[in-house]
Order: structure tokens, then sequence, then C-alpha cells
């Protein structure tokens, strides 16, 4: 189990403090829901943590194989629902592998990574779009 503090610090803004190791993240609210725009939203962090846990999972099975995974990075892009409740309707993850193509544990690491806790996590009507792009 793991504790997160977070408190409202006014404007729109939070602080959350990860119990374990101490570190803290600031939140906004957005400009189009009255924010200024300043840090990530919540629904940013939401749509980031597909992307970094898939990363991490990605790396995790990487190392399990003996293979190096180092310089491996994505884009993330969210959309949001045009209708109301306002929600996250789509997240796309572009990834970006320096490896060739053809590398024979391609599969098994796309395979974890499209396993990660968080992609089991977010909710079926939230369309979640991965690409990969093996490039070495």
């Amino acid at each position: 189990m793991v504790t997160i503090e977070i408190g409202y610090e006014g404007e729109l803004h939070c602080r959350a403090q990860h119990g374990p190791s101490g570190a803290t993240i600031e939140t906004d609210a957005p400009v189009d829901n009255h924010g200024k725009g300043e840090a990530f939203s919540p629904t940013d962090l939401c749509a980031s943590s597909l992307g970094v846990c898939m990363l991490t999972i990605f790396g995790i099975a990487a190392d399990k194989h003996g293979v190096d995974v180092c310089g491996a990075k994505g884009v993330v892009t969210k959309e949001m629902s045009a209708d109301l409740p306002r929600r996250i309707a789509r997240i796309t993850v572009d990834f970006e592998v320096p490896m060739p193509a053809d590398h024979p544990k391609r599969a098994t690491l796309e395979a974890a990574a499209m396993n990660c806790p968080v992609h089991h996590s977010i909710h079926p009507d939230i369309e979640k779009v991965v690409n990969w792009n093996w490039v070495g």
C-alpha cells in the first residue's frame, strides 16, 4: 500500500506528496477549465501515467531478456470529450524504440508493455491507441 498526501493550495493548484519517497508534484486546472495551465492537470497525469507505466513494464521485460532499451521514448496525446461529463475520451501513445523492427524480442516487449497496470486500470470507455516505431 502506498499513501499519497494531497492538498489544495488555492487558485485551482494542488500538491501531492508521495509517502515513501517524499517526492512532490503539483497540478493546475487547464486553461479550458478555469485554470492557468501552469502545471500538469489531473487528466494530464492520468494520460501520462499510461505512457510511463508502459515504458516501465517495457524496461522490466527488456531487463529480464537481457535487452538494452535505453533511449526508448514516447509522446502521449490526451483528448477530452466534447460532451458532458468532462472526461478523457482518447489517449494515444506513440513510442519510438531505438532498435531494429525485426528484433527477436519485439513482440515479447510490446506485449509486456500492453499489460501494464495502468493500461488495465483505465476505464474501457477510454479509447487507448498505441503505436510502436522501431528505428534502429
